[in-house]
C-alpha cells in the first residue's frame, strides 16, 4: 500500500474562482474519477478505476482542523483533537507526541513483520535542525522515527529510493546550499515512486506544498503546483497497473481547495482509494473520519486491525 498524503487539501465548491482544483488541468484525475474534478460534489464516487468518499476532518471538535492532529489522528486511528482538547498544530505539542510516540501505523506493520517507510528525502540542513532543537518533527516523520525508520537521505535519493517533495527534485535544486539530486519530469517521477513503494507493505509520502501553496492564496502558483502533481499522479497510475495494492490519497484537513479563506477549512478531506475494486470496497466501507484510515490499512495488510 501506498498512502499519498497531501497537506491541506479539502473537498470543495467546483468554483474555478476560488477552487484551483476547479481551474488546473487535472487530466489523470478526471480519468479516475471518469469526468469528475476533485471537488465536494464528486463524491461519493466508485468508478472501474478509483473510488472517493468525503471524510470528516473535525472528529466532533469545535473548530478548523489542524495538522499536528489531524496527522496523528491519521497515523495512530484515535481521535487526537478529542484526546487533547482541541484541534492543535503544526507541529505536535508534548502531548501530541506522546500519542504518537506511543503508537502508531508504522509500529503497528513493523511488529507485524512488515516493512515500512517513509518515501520523503530530507536535506542535511533539516537533520540538524532537528539534532540542535532549532526544528521540531512534524507528526509524520516523528511516528517514522518513533517506530525506529531513519529517516531518508541524499543518498536515498540519488539511489531512487526517495523522493524531494515536490517529487522531481527541481523545487530542491533551487535552494541554496541543497547538494545535487537527480530531477525528474513528473511522470518519471511517478513511475519511480510506484517502483520505490514495492519494496514495503506500507510506503507513505508527505506531500507538504499543497498547503504552503493554499496558505499563500495565489491562484496561479497553485494552478501550477496541481498540474505538477496530476503529472505525477499520471506516471504512478500507469506503473502501479493492474497490481493487487491500493493506493490511498488523503489530507489532515481543508486549506488549498478555497483561497478566498484564509487559513484551515471545515470542509470534508478527500478519502481517494486507487486500485483492484472489492479491495477499495472493502476498505471505503470502513471509513468515516480521519480516526478510520489507520485500522482500515492495517485490516487491508493483514486481515484484522
Amino acid at each position: 500500500m501506498l498512502f499519498l498524503f497531501l497537506d491541506g487539501v479539502g473537498l470543495g465548491p467546483d468554483d474555478p474562482e476560488r477552487n484551483p482544483f476547479s481551474a488546473a488541468g487535472m487530466p489523470t484525475m478526471e480519468d479516475l474519477l471518469e469526468g469528475q474534478r476533485l471537488v465536494e460534489d464528486s463524491a461519493p464516487f466508485d468508478g472501474q478505476r478509483a473510488t472517493l468518499l468525503a471524510v470528516d476532518a473535525q472528529m466532533g471538535v469545535e473548530g478548523a482542523p489542524q495538522s499536528a492532529t489531524g496527522q496523528a489522528a491519521l497515523l495512530t486511528g484515535e481521535n487526537v483533537p478529542e484526546l487533547v482538547g482541541e484541534h492543535y498544530g503544526p507541529k505536535p505539542n508534548p502531548a501530541v507526541a506522546e500519542i504518537v510516540r506511543r503508537d502508531n501505523l508504522f509500529k503497528k506493520v513493523l511488529a507485524r513483520g512488515g516493512s515500512a517507510a517513509l518515501l520523503n528525502g530530507y536535506p542535511p540542513r533539516y537533520f540538524e535542525a532537528i539534532e540542535s532543537g532549532v526544528r521540531l518533527y512534524s507528526s509524520i516523520p516523528l511516528a517514522a522515527t518513533s517506530a525506529g525508520l531513519e529517516l531518508m537521505t541524499v543518498q536515498d535519493m540519488r539511489d531512487g529510493k526517495a523522493f524531494s517533495a515536490d517529487f522531481t527534485g527541481a523545487g530542491w535544486s533551487e535552494q541554496p546550499g541543497f547538494p545535487s539530486i537527480p530531477i525528474y519530469d513528473p511522470a518519471q517521477a511517478g513511475r519511480l515512486l510506484a517502483r520505490a513503494a514495492e519494496s514495503y507493505d506500507l510506503a507513505w509520502f508527505d506531500f507538504w506544498p499543497s498547503d504552503f501553496a493554499g496558505h499563500r492564496r495565489e491562484m496561479t502558483p497553485a494552478i501550477a503546483l496541481l498540474e505538477n502533481l496530476d503529472a505525477v499522479l499520471g506516471g504512478l497510475v500507469e506503473a502501479w497497473g493492474a497490481r493487487s495494492d491500493l493506493i490511498v490519497v488523503s489530507s489532515d484537513h481543508g486549506n488549498l481547495e478555497d483561497l478566498s479563506q484564509r487559513g484551515h477549512t471545515l470542509n470534508p478531506v478527500p478519502g481517494m482509494l486507487i486500485g483492484p475494486m472489492e479491495m477499495r470496497r472493502e476498505f471505503a466501507s470502513e471509513l468515516k473520519d480521519l480516526t478510520s484510515f489507520a485500522p482500515a490499512i492495517l485490516k487491508t495488510l493483514y486481515g484484522s486491525p
